[in-house]
């Protein structure tokens, strides 16, 4: 498996928690993924990821103007479904995680 398929995975629990903690748009998650290691990620592979996620109802948006005057940006919001979806990650990445730390402690011994 490649480092890119594995990263599909994770990735959608990891944009609903950082929209969990507040509004916020595309490249914005881009850049928060960027501090905590995921350079990887590029706006082509976030932005159908986000776009299944409001068609399943985890998260809706809003347009709104940029006090510069650019372009509208969509801001994300998480649903209460999208809340629930993230716990119920946050549970099977915690079970998963440990059980591959496990196997590969036990493997270097």
């Amino acid at each position: 498996m490649s480092s890119s398929q594995l990263l599909k995975g994770v990735l959608e629990g990891c944009l609903l928690s950082i929209i969990s903690k507040g509004e916020t748009y595309g490249y914005e998650m881009i850049e928060k993924l960027a501090q905590h290691g995921f350079t990887m990620v590029k706006e082509g592979s976030i932005y159908p990821l986000l776009l299944r996620m409001k068609k399943d109802g985890l998260v809706t948006t809003i347009q709104k103007e940029q006090p510069s005057g650019g372009p509208k940006r969509k801001y994300y919001h998480l649903t209460p479904a999208g809340q629930e979806e993230l716990e119920l990650f946050k549970v099977r990445w915690r079970d998963m995680s440990t059980s591959v730390n496990r196997l590969m402690e036990e493997e270097e011994e």
